[in-house]
């Protein structure tokens, strides 16, 4: 194999490990509180972390982090933990 071809191959791959953690929309938490959430948890400033508490709120879903699984897992339990819907895309 060519090194062009090797070096396509750990692009793809590194593409195809990149995971988007998507948070849901429901009737139970505050915006106060998913926004919290987002900023302690995902390292959200503020005004993103707002931003994407109205999509959610408005669309239903928002990709709220982009990672590794590895990463993304850490995040997921902790904003399940405290009542938010999400998973692993």
């Amino acid at each position: 194999m060519s090194t062009q071809t090797l070096e396509q191959q750990k692009v793809e791959q590194k593409v195809e490990e990149i995971k988007k953690l998507v948070l849901f929309n429901d009737d139970v938490n505050t915006f106060d509180h998913v926004i919290n959430l987002l900023v302690k948890v995902c390292k959200h400033e503020t005004i993103q972390a707002e931003q994407c508490a109205t999509l959610v709120h408005y669309k239903g879903k928002c990709a709220v982090k982009s990672g590794s699984f590895d990463e993304l897992k850490i995040m997921s339990e902790i904003l399940a933990d405290n009542g938010l819907t999400v998973e692993i895309n």
